[in-house]
């Protein structure tokens, strides 16, 4: 049996790659070290949090941040809304999303490349906020939750993506052995595009659930509504609140109990918002590494 060949590392390389290690490592501290101290702090004294004296642990553990912001109803009824404009938002713009992508991604398309020009023409220049606002307004959308879902319900850029994977990922013989087998499109599309595009879905449908997730301005324009308000706008109206206690304290003691509340407030909220997508992205962070077609050709 031939031995393989086995390229030497030089010193260059060697130390070429102790720098990769280094920075990579260095890279990772910049990006986790916020997460921690906002972690750190939500579990923590709200005098030692106003002292400045969390840095990494968590100082005089204790939940009372926690506590406060789940002891409000409207927490709990921002979370169920932002569950349904996240839920209901994302399976609407996969639906769009894909159905505007998987026709401008065939061949036989023939004015395929004028829609794509025009859909990237909208990501040039936009109708601008007032335009849209009175849109929104005109079509009866204001203050539902229709306000928040179909105003948004394309990415141009995330359609791009899945046309773009769909061209590269799909072979073009997978579509006329079907054909052969008497495959109309739509069930060419649901039973073998879709599933061959698993791993891009996946990820276009995170940025979605993001989005969603985090919609702020557009809630705060077009939700008056109480009832209705997303995590985000819950949580605004929490700090507001916490500010106002501050200023309608009647002694230096009230003053002082509303601001190290408001302090402990603070990153508490984050973490409560940041938290379900937090747990949601582990099960979605292996199709960002898989980007192999699933299946293969028959000859």
């Amino acid at each position: 049996m031939a031995k393989r060949n086995h390229l030497k590392e030089t010193r260059a390389d060697k130390a070429f790659d102790v720098f990769n290690v280094i920075f990579a490592t260095l890279c990772l501290l910049i990006i986790l070290y916020p997460v921690i101290i906002v972690l750190s702090s939500s579990f923590s004294d709200a005098k030692a949090l106003m002292a400045g004296k969390v840095w990494f642990l968590p100082v005089k553990p204790t939940v009372a941040g926690y506590y406060a912001v789940l002891r409000h109803k409207q927490v709990w009824t921002g979370m169920y809304n932002s569950v349904i404009y996240t839920v209901v938002g994302t399976v609407v713009s996969m639906i769009v999303t894909v159905m505007a992508a998987y026709p401008l991604s065939r061949k036989d398309f023939t004015i395929g490349g004028l829609i794509s020009l025009l859909f990237a023409f909208t990501m040039w220049f936009s109708g601008g906020l007032i335009p849209t606002y009175l849109l929104v307004k005109n079509l009866g959308l204001f203050n539902s939750r229709w306000s928040l879902i179909i105003p948004s319900a394309m990415s141009v850029w995330n359609m791009i993506i899945i046309r773009t994977y769909f061209q590269t990922n799909v072979a073009g013989e997978i579509l006329e052995s079907a054909k052969l087998d008497g495959c109309d499109d739509f069930r060419y599309l649901l039973q073998i595009a879709v599933p061959l595009a698993k791993p891009s879905l996946a990820v276009i449908a995170l940025y979605y659930m993001v989005a969603y997730w985090n919609v702020f301005m557009s809630a705060y324009l077009y939700i008056q509504d109480q009832r209705l308000y997303p995590i985000q706008i819950v949580l605004r109206e929490i700090l507001l609140l916490g500010q106002v206690d501050e200023l309608n304290a009647t002694n230096a003691m009230e003053e002082s109990q509303a601001r190290l509340m408001s302090e402990l407030l603070k990153y508490s909220l984050v973490i409560v918002a940041s938290l379900p997508m937090v747990l949601i992205y582990p099960m979605v962070q292996k199709y960002f590494v898989k980007g192999i077609m699933i299946g293969s050709v028959k000859g």
